[in-house]
């Protein structure tokens, strides 16, 4: 069954609730593209893990993850994963330092994973949402 086009009016563009552009710097980042930020920080948090605790000892990669995850963001507003992948993490207010209890509240929720994956319809994951930050592009 073929549905009809609706108008562009009519689409809803993500973002728009939160003054992000469409498209190009400063946009939403796309789900698959965040996801694979997260992939680098888990596989990176699991090597600095096993090189400083040893085989083995897999339980420590999820502190290592949670601790490389809230000093890069506080530091410099994106993760390694994210840095890699041109994205960062858009403050509530421009040109201001992430709080760090505000990356240490999104960094033990994406810990659980399930935040992460309950979206709203801008596409910011649970986390995000009660931190008050987006993920976008760099460029």
């Amino acid at each position: 069954m073929v549905r009809d086009a609706q108008p562009p009016s009519q689409e809803r563009r993500r973002g728009a609730s939160l003054g992000l552009p469409a498209e190009g710097p400063g946009s939403l980042a796309p789900f698959g593209t965040r996801v694979g930020a997260y992939l680098v920080d888990a596989i990176g948090s699991g090597l600095v893990a096993v090189a400083v605790f040893g085989p083995g000892r897999s339980y420590w990669t999820l502190l290592t993850f949670a601790v490389v995850t809230v000093v890069t963001l506080v530091a410099f507003g994106q993760t390694p994963g994210m840095r890699l992948l041109s994205l960062r993490l858009a403050h509530p207010r421009q040109g201001e330092r992430l709080a760090p209890w505000r990356a240490v509240v999104r960094t033990a929720l994406l810990c659980l994973l399930v935040p992460a994956l309950l979206v709203d319809a801008d596409g910011r994951g649970l986390h995000d949402r009660l931190t008050d930050t987006a993920v976008v592009r760099e460029r």
